[in-house]
């Protein structure tokens, strides 16, 4: 078999459909090579197509010793000779080399994005030495019909400055990671002889700041006291709860007197105000969009959302998920995607209703993806059973898809003013008057609904009681996954594709916790240390500063080299004074990990003597429980009994029924359990008594 095209994708499910859209039969000849699948596809020439899993290659240092920074001298190396538990990538990189030996033609098919360009650059570069002469795929689905007009159009060459742009924000972030990482590692091990991996980076450092400072807003939060009034009224035979002008009242005085001064009195409608208000469907998906809809209504978290899209792409059930675009060209065809949508049952009715109209145009936003569009339904039937998060996940996609060809939606909102007096109250409702683009988002947008009574100006109105209200200012919310990533948008840092991935790494290093974000002892004094000693790298400023640069890489504004080397020249001084401040570093980042440790073993107070109950180990038999540290002094010997597979989580929360504190138990491939650490817990009595009758 000489004289081939080899084609090579990114991943193995991508380079099967890849390969059976291109074989005139559709069915391609599956072979192996070392434990590697490719497939031999007869297409009038012969193709063969091989995939990556992932990146093959990655930055690694160039000599020196692992452990000793600054560190500035780099090389592209294969990721099992850098990383730990990559074996096979060295299968892959052989056997594509192989079959590069005896093919005349190189196509790039991984995904068209930067990370995707960089894959198959590296790939053609190094395991096929072909890089320059290489021929590039470029589709947003795996369609068969998108995979064979891609195949038919194939650009002549590779997007060098994506892949420019790609090299550089991974040798960037290289020099940031593994310097300030080696500095905060160092230091706790070279002070305290202990060896704790800590990490931060250009993007980690301002992503955990928003938090930190979020955190200090809540813990420095001083209640406000405050007052509202608001009357009981008598409209048309019913009972409305009217509210005051002022929606507070600051002094207490105040609201006795205006609730004194209208105790008692008759109201008198003054104004009756309507307005009809229109409301546009909503633009489709990018990225950032579906992991904060995700979030809002299944609890999704952005990472888990990324790969749940991941699978139905692959699948070839939607477009290309990982982009920034809110824009859907005509190209995609979307009466022939509402035609294949209208053959599954669930869909048919909302479907056929759309392809009624004359012209279909969906609502679009204002973000634009040169490499994708937004996010859409291919259409296509799934092969397989869902789970039910990726059904989920797939609805939401079509129903929002359909959303956007919808009319606007119309409401109408009422304002009723009513006055005792000198004092004037108001009731205020809504109704939707059409639902628009509204019945095909259904479940996933609801309005509520409070119709108020026909009335007229100068009616009188019963006046039931007038009273006050004590409220105080709340501080405000924590971050959850949507809201931060939200953030890290508005502040351009990160980039679609990383974003979910860096607050996973907080979570992993123990710089944050729970769904409500929180920061921990360590998140807060890693903070201040950088804060103190490396102000530059929890700086959005230069962030955004370096996003842009690569974006200029991108753009051929902007030369790779001139951008490390201001890179270099930032982290310089930097790296220079976390040395000289390594003692004060590293004492402080050790008695934080010393602390974050035990908040992970407490799960909570001994009802008892009041200490604290935390998850210990039996030295006779290595077995894990729950014991009070009242023991170590002698004045309790509360314990209970834990399982002893999985890890243990603390919930931070209390048992309804008995006090006790509640943990999560979270093992592989099973569902987190939650439950309480008392096994006579009253709660699990009563379900024992219910299973035996």
């Amino acid at each position: 078999m000489k004289g081939y095209t080899l084609i090579v994708a990114e991943k193995p499910s991508a380079a099967r459909r890849i390969a059976e859209a291109l074989d005139v039969k559709n069915k391609p000849e599956l072979r192996k090579d070392g434990g590697v699948s490719y497939f031999v596809v007869d297409r009038g020439r012969k193709i063969v197509v091989v995939s990556a899993i992932g990146h093959l290659y990655t930055v690694t240092q160039q000599g020196g010793k692992k452990t000793r920074y600054p560190v500035f001298d780099f090389t592209w190396a294969p990721r099992h000779l850098v990383e730990k538990g990559a074996g096979k990538v060295k299968a892959h990189i052989e056997t594509i080399s192989k079959l590069a030996l005896e093919a005349d033609t190189f196509i790039d098919a991984c995904d068209f994005d930067v990370e995707g360009n960089l894959i198959g650059y590296n790939i053609l570069k190094y395991a096929c030495g072909k890089a320059e002469v290489a021929k590039r795929m470029k589709y947003s689905t795996l369609t068969s019909s998108d995979l064979v007009e891609a195949y038919e159009n194939v650009l002549p060459m590779l997007d060098f400055s994506l892949i420019e742009a790609g090299r550089t924000r991974h040798e960037v972030d290289w020099l940031y990671g593994i310097n300030l990482s080696r500095a905060l590692t160092g230091a706790v091990k070279h002070t305290c002889g202990r060896y704790v991996s800590l990490s931060t980076g250009r993007v980690q450092g301002p992503t955990l700041r928003f938090l930190v400072q979020r955190e200090e807003d809540i813990l420095c939060f001083v209640p406000t006291p405050f007052w509202t009034v608001k009357a009981e009224v008598e409209v048309d035979g019913r009972v409305y709860e009217a509210k005051y002008e002022k929606r507070t009242v600051e002094c207490k005085a105040e609201a006795v007197e205006i609730v004194e001064a209208c105790q008692g009195r008759s109201g008198k409608i003054s104004k009756v105000e309507r307005r009809i208000v229109s409301q546009s469907p909503p633009v489709p998906f990018d990225l950032g969009a579906l992991q904060r809809e995700a979030y809002r209504l299944f609890g999704f978290s952005p990472k888990r959302t990324t790969d749940l899209a991941e699978h139905l792409y692959l699948d070839a059930l939607i477009s290309y998920p990982r982009t920034s675009s809110q824009k859907l060209p005509p190209s995609i065809n979307y009466r022939f995607i509402l035609h294949s949508l209208a053959q599954q049952t669930k869909y048919e009715k909302p479907c056929l209703e759309l392809l009624r109209l004359e012209e279909l145009k969906p609502h679009e936003g204002k973000k634009i993806d040169p490499a994708h569009p937004a996010v859409y339904p291919t259409g296509n039937r799934p092969k397989r059973k869902l789970n039910r998060a990726q059904g989920k996940l797939l609805e939401l996609i079509v129903k929002r898809f359909l959303a956007l060809f919808g009319d606007p939606a119309r409401r109408e909102r009422t304002r009723i003013e009513i006055h005792l007096d000198d004092h004037l109250f108001f009731l205020s409702g809504s109704k939707v008057l059409k639902e628009g683009w509204m019945k095909f988002y259904k479940p996933y947008v609801h309005f509520d609904e409070f119709e108020l009574p026909s009335v007229r100006v100068g009616e009188d109105v019963v006046v039931k009681k007038v009273t006050f209200d004590e409220c105080f200012t709340k501080p405000p919310p924590r971050y959850n996954s949507g809201s931060l990533l939200k953030r890290m948008e508005e502040e351009s840092i990160g980039t679609k594709a990383t974003r979910a991935e860096i607050i996973q790494t907080l979570q992993k290093r123990k710089y944050i916790s729970a769904k409500n974000i929180q920061v921990t002892t360590l998140g807060f004094s890693l903070t201040e240390i950088l804060e103190k000693y490396a102000s530059t790298i929890v700086s959005v400023q230069l962030t955004r500063e370096l996003e842009e640069k690569m974006r200029s890489i991108q753009d051929g504004e902007e030369e790779r080299e001139s951008v490390l080397a201001e890179a270099i020249s930032q982290l310089k001084p930097v790296l220079a004074e976390l040395r000289r401040r390594e003692g004060t570093v590293g004492k402080t980042l050790n008695m934080a990990v010393q602390q974050s440790m035990l908040e992970e073993r407490t799960v909570g107070t001994c009802s008892k003597c009041k200490s604290q109950l935390m998850i210990l180990h039996s030295r006779k038999t290595g077995k894990r429980f729950v014991g009070c540290t009242g023991y170590f002094k002698g004045i309790c010997k509360t314990s209970f009994p834990l399982p002893q597979q999985g890890l243990i989580k603390p919930n931070r929360k209390s048992c309804l029924s008995c006090g006790s504190p509640i943990v999560t138990l979270i093992r592989r491939r099973r569902k987190p359990w939650r439950f309480c650490i008392n096994p006579n817990c009253p709660k699990k009595r009563k379900r024992e008594q219910a299973i035996e009758l």
